[in-house]
């Protein structure tokens, strides 16, 4: 028991002995730790306090460096800025060093044009003086003429101005007629060349068409059964086709009679195919016209498209083109209707590219031009064909252009394109080719007479011829009664009379004849 007490107390003296060594060696070691961090934290506050003066000396260099770049920069801008006044000061002297030369130069200007009105002033004064002078030298000079002339000077004057007028009417006329023929030359120079260029350009064959046609028989015994028993073939025939049949002794023939082409044609190709196949009766009549009249139309058609394709004309309505195939069972005045319109297209052609115009459309315009010719229904017929022709391209949405040109042609209504004229002229150059239209004897004649009648309606003509068929007109003037200037005058006068009263193809010229003769007898 004392052992285990002595162990014990043994132990816990040698615990509390080995604390306390542990505690002096622990004290020691903290000593010397607190030793070593105290000099190491005056290491490192040293090397703070080096960095820190030499981070202050850079700063302070940096900020040195600073201040001397915008010094530099503020003594640029000062530099500048005195520039600029220094300038601003130079041009300020420089005008006004010119305002003063310009005072002193106004100043001496306004010197001399105060000397200047001073010297007119005295002019204008002395000028007064010689015009009231002159006033008195003209009055007593009238005066004096007045005395020796036996005039007074209003007498005088009318004489001088009735002596002036004459001198200037007469020259007057001159100058006008020497105008107007220079005009004329230079126009029908051109105009000459442009129709001549068409008209050699186009080439045509003309054939003047009548309001009969001569169907021919194999036989005599053929016409019989064409009458008909009591006549009654003969009578179905007319009554289906519209077309007068004659039958007379002309062997082997019978005449088809009928203004309408159209129906003649009808009635011709209707004959010709009854006479070949045998049957003739009423009902045989009535079914082979009604087939012939189907394959006119038909054949109307296939002209119109063949016609306008071979013109090279475009979108043109089919009512448009139908009348445009029926214009080749029509004549105007003995003339093919479709070869006319054809023909005038053409030359609406031409002249319209020799013009710079739209070659196009001006055949279009030509080939319509007379569609109101072949009326789609009689009634249309009291209308004038250009109104008419007119009224269908409109309503059949043609250019304005194209409408212009058909009712203008023939002067109906007033022209407002340059299509217009080209249509008229060319419609006049296909009408005035010879042998082309055939022309009623009696209006000739009374065409001829008119011009001669309207060359004696003037004062002094003595005699008055229309030759070469009306295209001139010679009129021979008494001497006594008509001057040289009145004989140019009068030929001027006549020709507007001419070209205002009446209506011709072409052109009219008036040619005046003034002869004086001196006889004597030698014996």
């Amino acid at each position: 028991m004392d052992t285990i007490i002595f162990i014990i107390a043994a132990a816990v003296v040698g615990l509390t002995i080995g604390f306390a060594i542990a505690k002096m060696m622990e004290k020691g070691k903290a000593s010397k730790t607190i030793a070593n961090a105290k000099k190491e934290a005056a290491d490192i506050l040293k090397e703070a306090n080096k960095e820190g003066e030499t981070i202050k000396k850079d700063k302070i260099f940096q900020a040195k460096e600073k201040f001397l770049e915008l010094k530099a920069e503020h003594e640029k801008v000062i530099i500048h800025k005195d520039k600029k006044i220094a300038e601003a000061e130079k041009r300020t002297r420089d005008k006004e060093s010119q305002v003063s030369s310009e005072l002193a130069k106004n100043k001496k200007l306004s010197d001399q044009l105060q000397e200047q009105i001073k010297e007119l002033d005295y002019k204008s004064e002395i000028l007064e003086k010689k015009q009231s002078e002159l006033e008195k030298l003209h009055k007593s000079q009238v005066q004096q003429l007045e005395v020796i002339s036996g005039l007074s000077a209003e007498e005088a004057k009318s004489q001088l101005l009735e002596s002036l007028k004459e001198t200037a009417k007469s020259d007057a006329m001159t100058y006008l007629q020497n105008t107007l023929e220079e005009a004329k030359l230079t126009a029908q120079q051109e105009a000459r060349k442009i129709v001549i260029n068409t008209i050699q350009r186009i080439g045509t064959e003309e054939a003047v068409e009548n309001c009969v046609s001569v169907f021919n028989l194999e036989s005599d015994d053929v016409k019989g059964r064409i009458i008909g028993r009591e006549g009654r073939n003969i009578r179905a025939l007319e009554a289906a086709t519209g077309v007068e049949i004659i039958v007379d002794d002309t062997p082997e023939a019978i005449i088809l009679s009928c203004f309408d082409s159209v129906r003649r044609e009808v009635a011709r190709l209707s004959l010709h195919r009854l006479v070949t196949d045998g049957r003739i009766h009423p009902a045989r009549i009535e079914e082979v016209v009604k087939k012939t009249e189907k394959q006119i139309n038909e054949e109307i058609a296939e002209i119109g498209k063949r016609t306008v394709i071979d013109l090279g004309i475009h979108g043109l309505h089919p009512e448009l083109i139908k009348a445009v195939g029926r214009m080749k069972y029509r004549s105007s005045y003995g003339q093919n209707l479709l070869q006319h319109s054809r023909e005038v297209a053409k030359l609406c052609g031409v002249m319209a590219a020799e013009l710079g115009l739209n070659p196009k459309l001006a055949k279009r315009a030509g080939l319509l031009h007379d569609i109101g010719k072949v009326p789609m229904a009689e009634v249309e017929v009291e209308t004038p064909h250009a109104i008419l022709g007119m009224q269908w391209a409109e309503k059949f949405g043609e250019k304005k252009e194209v409408c212009n040109a058909i009712g203008a042609h023939h002067d109906e209504i007033e022209m407002t394109t340059l299509l217009a004229p080209i249509v008229q002229v060319c419609d006049a150059i296909s009408g005035a080719r010879p042998g082309a239209r055939r022309q009623v004897l009696d209006s000739y004649i009374q065409r001829l007479k008119d011009l001669e009648d309207i060359a004696f309606g003037f004062h002094g003509v003595q005699k008055a011829y229309a030759i070469q068929a009306g295209r001139e007109l010679r009129v021979i003037v008494e001497s006594e009664k008509v001057s040289d200037d009145k004989a140019a005058e009068l030929s001027f006068e006549i020709s507007q009379k001419i070209q205002t009263d009446m209506t011709y193809p072409g052109q009219v010229k008036v040619t005046v004849i003034r002869e004086t003769r001196a006889v004597n007898v030698a014996k």
